[in-house]
C-alpha cells in the first residue's frame, strides 16, 4: 500500500478517536451513579444511594398534582428523615412503617429531626388520603413520587409488578443533614425505632 494511503487512513482513525472522546467525555457523576475516568468512554451506572451522597434536586408532589416540593431544598440547612414505602395503604406500610413515624414524631423532633417525610410511588391524591387516614398532618409530610423520578435517581426501584402492577420504591429510610445522607437503612431497619436510635 502506498505510504500516502497509510497516512490518510491513520489520520482518519485518529480523527475518529478524537470525535468519540469529545462525544462521550471523560467522567463525572455525583449522587446517582459513577462513570469511568481518563480517556475511556463515559458509562453512567446507576447505584443505590449511599451515605455521604447529596440528595438529588428533584421535585415531587405534595397534596395534589402540580403542588411540588424539591427534595433537596426541603432538607437544605435542616436535619431530618426521609423514608420510603412500596405503596400507600398496603399492609406493612399502613400497619407499621408510617404509623411508627407518626407515633414517634415528638421523639424524632426532640432528637433533632426538623423534617420527617414519607415518599412513595403513588399519586398525590392517594398520598394525601393516606396521610389523612393515618393522621399524619403536622407530623409526617406525605410526598408523591408519581413519575418515579426520585426513586430512579436514588436507584431504589422495586419491581412490584406481580403484586402492585408496576415499579415502586424499595422500603428505606435516610437521615439527612443539610441535604446530605448521613445514614441509610433498608427493610425493617428503616422503621422508626431504629432510625430514632440512630438520631440520638
Amino acid at each position: 500500500m502506498p505510504r500516502q494511503g497509510v497516512l490518510s487512513r491513520g489520520l482518519v482513525l485518529l480523527s475518529g478517536v478524537a470525535l468519540l472522546r469529545s462525544f462521550f467525555g471523560s467522567e463525572t457523576f455525583a449522587g446517582q451513579g459513577r462513570g469511568t475516568t481518563g480517556a475511556q468512554c463515559r458509562i453512567t451506572v446507576l447505584r443505590h444511594a449511599a451515605e455521604g451522597d447529596s440528595l438529588p434536586s428533584i421535585e415531587v408532589d405534595e397534596g395534589k398534582p402540580g403542588e411540588v416540593v424539591n427534595v433537596a431544598e426541603l432538607f437544605k440547612g435542616k436535619k431530618g428523615v426521609l423514608f420510603a414505602v412500596p405503596g400507600a395503604f398496603t399492609p406493612t406500610c399502613s400497619e407499621k412503617h408510617l404509623p411508627g413515624y407518626i407515633e414517634k414524631a415528638e421523639d424524632l423532633k426532640a432528637a433533632g429531626a426538623e423534617v420527617v417525610a414519607c415518599v412513595s410511588v403513588n399519586d398525590a391524591f392517594v398520598m394525601k388520603a393516606w396521610g389523612e387516614q393515618q393522621k399524619a398532618e403536622g407530623k409526617v409530610r406525605m410526598l408523591a413520587d408519581a413519575k418515579c423520578e426520585l426513586t430512579k435517581a436514588l436507584d431504589m426501584e422495586l419491581d412490584a409488578s406481580a403484586k402492585l402492577g408496576n415499579i415502586r420504591s424499595e422500603r428505606y429510610a435516610m437521615i439527612i443533614d443539610d441535604g446530605k445522607i448521613t445514614k441509610i437503612a433498608t427493610g425493617e431497619d428503616s422503621f422508626a425505632p431504629e432510625i430514632l436510635a440512630a438520631l440520638k
